[in-house]
């Protein structure tokens, strides 16, 4: 099973719409946005389904809009990689930003992962929206009761009438001075937007260029005549390598030079020869 993939496998050129196909199905959703995906809820259950049992469901918190929400649904997918001795580091800081990039390289690692253990082939016994609705009501009962307490704690407290007499003209007020302050934050919000919708633009160009221009070179080392050389076989090593967290360039730099001592040795070997010959 692909606990690590290489940066070439196959698995990061599937494209977001076959990802997003993938989850709505095998999760019964309606995602049309990778990002939608970034609170880490959606790779919990998908773990929930390819090992049933093993993700504690009840804890999964789908309606996670804040960053502190979607660390805890992270923490927990942590847990279950650690209890299946999965070695795949979690880049949380970058995953909860919502950046379309980061986590589609997460889901297409996912889809290749739980692939491998189930064959692509859908549980067909597994129930998700009653898995996600057990989570949500445990979650929402206590919630209700919080909730309630708190409202029965505050009209104790209350002097009766005084919150009537009181309260309409404060509300005016904070109300026009909370309105401005909304559309400042709004505003920026969106001029924040708009900037991160630019440099997610530029950085999957970027991202197709690099694999375009790697893609090209593992072509030219397949290339009949050339794919046994030393030079192709050591950029081999290096396309292929599975673990993300050593380089291997000095693996591919060790077998060129184990092969030009060995082609020393040969052509001493030769003169050596040719050197005794009558």
């Amino acid at each position: 099973m692909a606990s690590n993939i290489g940066i070439m496998d196959s698995a990061y050129f599937v494209g977001r719409n076959e990802i997003l196909t993938w989850i709505n199905n095998r999760l019964q959703l309606n995602l049309s946005r990778i990002e939608e995906a970034a609170s880490g809820a959606v790779q919990c259950q998908m773990m929930d389904m390819t090992y049933p049992g093993v993700v504690p469901m009840h804890k999964v918190n789908f309606d996670a809009k804040t960053e502190y929400d979607m660390i805890q649904n992270y923490k927990i997918l942590q847990e279950v990689f650690n209890k299946l001795k999965i070695e795949k580091p979690l880049e949380v800081n970058r995953l909860v930003k919502g950046r379309p990039l980061d986590n589609l390289e997460f889901l297409q690692w996912l889809k290749r992962y739980c692939d491998s253990v189930n064959g692509g082939i859908m549980n067909e016994n597994y129930n998700p929206v009653e898995r996600r609705c057990k989570g949500g009501k445990e979650r929402y009962a206590k919630g209700s009761q919080k909730i309630s307490k708190s409202l029965q704690a505050n009209n104790s407290g209350d002097p009766v009438g005084l919150s009537r007499i009181s309260g309409p003209k404060q509300g005016k007020t904070n109300a026009g001075a909370g309105g401005s302050n909304h559309a400042g934050e709004v505003l920026a919000l969106s001029k924040e937007i708009t900037d991160l919708k630019v440099s997610v633009d530029l950085l999957e160009k970027e991202r197709d260029f690099y694999f375009g221009k790697l893609r090209d070179i593992e072509i030219l080392c397949q290339t009949s005549g050339l794919e046994s050389i030393p030079m192709s076989v050591a950029i081999k090593k290096i396309l292929y390598a599975a673990d993300a967290k050593e380089s291997a360039l000095a693996k591919a730099q060790e077998y060129l030079h184990s092969v030009k001592e060995d082609e020393i040795e040969a052509g001493a070997g030769a003169e050596a020869e040719a050197e005794t010959d009558p």
